[in-house]
């Protein structure tokens, strides 16, 4: 099977991510792609809600898709949450004949300071989603010797990201149609971000 894998703080998960994620798939013919919340994210400060709100809004966004599918290895894990132990762990476990990391562009420029980035690039392939903004004809260049493979995805963007939603939030302002209605609505339930 030819996965695809995103991760992300996905706090919350918006349809950013899955604009990309189909973008993804559909380029590169992924049978499925896993959405991925970081536990502790490695990169960043503590997100605004717990693992279980941003799994559960994960879940949420993705059940409509039946080649998506919302994954807990990184929030099931102690410890911050490395992209190479999950990758790892997916072709340890043999849920992937081929995978491929789903990325921004702006997260690809920072993947060399990653945990073990060359053995990261050399597990699997790279697939890199233009944020908006950038420049579509720039192919990205494997940093790496031995790297799998570095593809850029084409197909349209969406000029939305989780600070905003959370500051639309606490303004007290609707995030419908930024995020998929059930996760508006969990937001809402759970009180999140105010």
């Amino acid at each position: 099977m030819k996965l695809g894998l995103l991760g992300g703080t996905f706090d919350p998960i918006h349809l950013g991510h899955l604009r990309a994620a189909e973008n993804a798939r559909q380029a590169l013919g992924l049978d499925r792609v896993a959405f991925v919340p970081a536990g502790q994210p490695p990169h960043k400060g503590a997100p605004a809600s717990s693992a279980i709100d941003r799994y559960a809004m994960v879940a949420l966004a993705t059940a409509g898709h039946d080649r998506f599918w919302p994954l807990d290895v990184e929030i099931s894990r102690t410890g911050p949450s490395y992209t190479v132990d999950t990758v790892l762990a997916l072709l340890a476990g043999k849920e992937a004949s081929a995978l491929h990391l789903i990325v921004g562009s702006d997260t690809f420029v920072e993947m060399t300071g990653w945990r073990e980035a060359a053995r990261l690039f050399n597990l699997c392939h790279v697939a890199v989603v233009p944020r908006p903004g950038a420049d579509p004809t720039a192919a990205p260049k494997p940093p790496f010797a031995g790297a799998l493979g570095v593809a850029a995805v084409p197909g349209p963007s969406l000029s939305i990201s989780a600070s905003t939603i959370r500051a639309e939030v606490r303004a007290g302002r609707s995030v419908r149609y930024l995020v998929p209605e059930a996760v508006a609505s969990y937001i809402e339930k759970r009180g999140l971000y105010s």
